[in-house]
């Protein structure tokens, strides 16, 4: 069996999603180039990159038809041409070469369980003395998307532009004639992104039309070959993580309705905190809710974007929450328990996930109507790409430098607190003793939950982005994901459940004799999951007489 037959018989990314990845080297030293498909068995990856070679297929009738699909292989396959000097030959114009790419590979076929599809666009293009790159040179793509369920139907079309791609290319040797025929080194264009594989097969005709008097594509170089890299959601990674939420929802569903019954009870008003708490289990519940099941059945093209939008509302609201706990246990502060006073700390954090949501609509937002925009194509979309993920990453360890000085706050207020605990009687000196280490403990994971999570979302941002300026990236594989998402669940799970307002009632008709000792006893019943514990410590100073 060939190599390429190889990789083509074992290649199911829906069975056996995380082991397989297509890899093309191409020796060009030569003026000829040769061609080596083979496979690399990599980390589990919650994505699939496949490698596809553009067929050129000519386009016989004279007056070009919109409707006409050129089909690379099969029964009614086009008439091919294996390179541009046999279009000379034949006197093939430019104009009638259309480039046919059929997503996915022979005898495979789309799912919807791959939830979306990334399609990355490289150009092979030759040296040639007459013929070189201009610089800021713009490609003119005319392409057109079509899609079928079956392999006996007719391709209906889906989306059709005309597109404007600048190139990027180096010639690492000397420009002499005798170098005629190397390659240059190019990067990778963003050409397409859908939000939901609803169907089974799609066929991408890219023609890149040329008009000496209009200047289109004109100065570009001598264009050997088209190469598309495909990049979707792997079948078995879906499942995992349809799954999990699935499971998750009911939880953090229960646990919230039960937090806010138990705040219901209580005589007093919900305190800020709780409130806060509240919220951030109604934004877990939000992005829990398993709504992707939907997307298997139904053409839902903007579930990325709805992805999007319910990550960047949790984002913002766990974000406040950090500032908000953390500083409701700042105890030295002299007015608490309102929302006014966390202004300056939450205000950058909501106008933050209002520039995301801004940058996403104009890429994604843009791409419900047309696939093939993205905002990399131009100069200014590009540095303001690239300029939003850096600006993020940047403000991302801002944030937790400032989270970890907070936190470093109230350490070192409680340790202040804890000159008093020596005055105190056994019973109380014990009770604060264990309310102020879980509260530490606490405050430790919160501050290792913010760590993982400022590193989830930068690794995010550079994952997403790596495709547009280069090889750079950073390897991420299922079980990071599933675990940055399981954490936030059982964090959001423990603060709840943690600080569920006690439903105990601590009587006060006893005598003012046993008083003392019996509320002693009592409190130490009482830990840190309350949310007057940090209170109780913050009062402390003023018991010291009394004790």
């Amino acid at each position: 069996m060939a190599l390429g037959q190889l990789c083509a018989a074992i290649w199911d990314s829906q069975s056996k999603p995380d082991v397989i990845v297509w890899i093309q080297t191409r020796d060009c030293s030569d003026t000829h180039c040769t061609e080596m498909q083979c496979l690399r068995p990599l980390p589990p990856s919650p994505t699939t990159a496949v490698h596809y070679l553009a067929t050129k297929c000519v386009d016989t009738v004279k007056h070009h038809q919109s409707t006409k699909w050129f089909m690379p292989w099969g029964p009614n396959q086009c008439d091919k041409i294996r390179d541009f000097d046999e279009a000379m030959a034949k006197k093939i114009e430019a104009n009638n070469i259309v480039f046919a790419v059929h997503i996915p590979l022979p005898n495979k076929e789309m799912s919807p369980w791959f939830q979306f599809m990334l399609v990355i666009l490289q150009f092979d293009i030759a040296f040639k003395m007459y013929n070189q790159i201009e610089d800021g040179a713009l490609a003119t793509i005319d392409v057109g998307l079509a899609y079928r369920d079956d392999t006996l139907s007719e391709w209906t079309e889906m989306a059709h532009s005309i597109e404007q791609r600048k190139l990027s290319c180096n010639f690492t040797t000397t420009k002499t004639y005798e170098n005629e025929g190397r390659y240059y080194e190019c990067d990778l264009l963003p050409f397409m992104e859908l939000g939901n594989v609803a169907h089974k097969y799609y066929l991408l005709n890219i023609r890149l039309p040329v008009s000496e008097r209009k200047k289109i594509n004109m100065g570009i170089g001598e264009i050997k070959d088209i190469r598309l890299v495909g990049i979707h959601q792997n079948g078995g990674f879906t499942k995992v993580w349809f799954a999990m939420k699935t499971f998750l929802t009911p939880s953090i569903l229960i646990i919230m309705v039960w937090y806010w019954r138990r705040i219901t009870l209580m005589t007093r008003p919900p305190v800020l905190l709780e409130k806060v708490i509240f919220a951030l289990g109604l934004c877990m519940t939000f992005i829990n809710i398993p709504v992707e099941w939907f997307s298997v059945g139904f053409n839902w093209t903007w579930m990325l974007l709805f992805g999007d939008i319910r990550q960047g509302i949790f984002y913002a609201m766990l974000l406040s929450f950090w500032i908000i706990f953390c500083g409701e246990h700042l105890m030295d502060q002299m007015e608490r328990n309102h929302f006014s006073i966390y202004w300056k700390q939450v205000g950058p954090i909501v106008f933050g996930s209002f520039c995301l949501f801004i940058f996403d609509m104009c890429e994604r937002g843009v791409q419900l109507k047309n696939p093939f925009y993205s905002i990399w194509a131009s100069d200014v979309g590009t540095e303001l790409a690239m300029a939003f993920i850096i600006v993020a990453g940047i403000c991302a360890c801002l944030y937790f430098l400032f989270l970890c000085f907070m936190v470093f706050q109230v350490f070192r207020n409680i340790s202040g607190k804890r000159s008093s605990l020596p005055a105190m009687s056994k019973a109380r000196r014990l009770h604060y003793e264990g309310l102020i280490f879980r509260f530490k403990f606490l405050m430790l994971v919160t501050l290792t939950c913010a760590a993982m999570t400022v590193i989830f979302f930068i690794i995010s941002q550079v994952n997403e982005g790596h495709w547009h300026w280069g090889d750079y990236t950073v390897q991420v594989n299922s079980a990071f994901f599933t675990g940055i998402y399981g954490m936030w669940n059982l964090y959001v799970f423990a603060i709840m459940f943690l600080y569920a307002p006690s439903h105990k009632r601590y009587g006060d008709e006893q005598s003012s004799g046993d008083a003392g000792a019996s509320g002693e006893d009592i409190q130490l019943t009482t830990t840190i999951t309350h949310v007057d514990g940090p209170t109780e410590i913050y009062k402390m100073t003023g018991k010291e007489a009394q004790e």
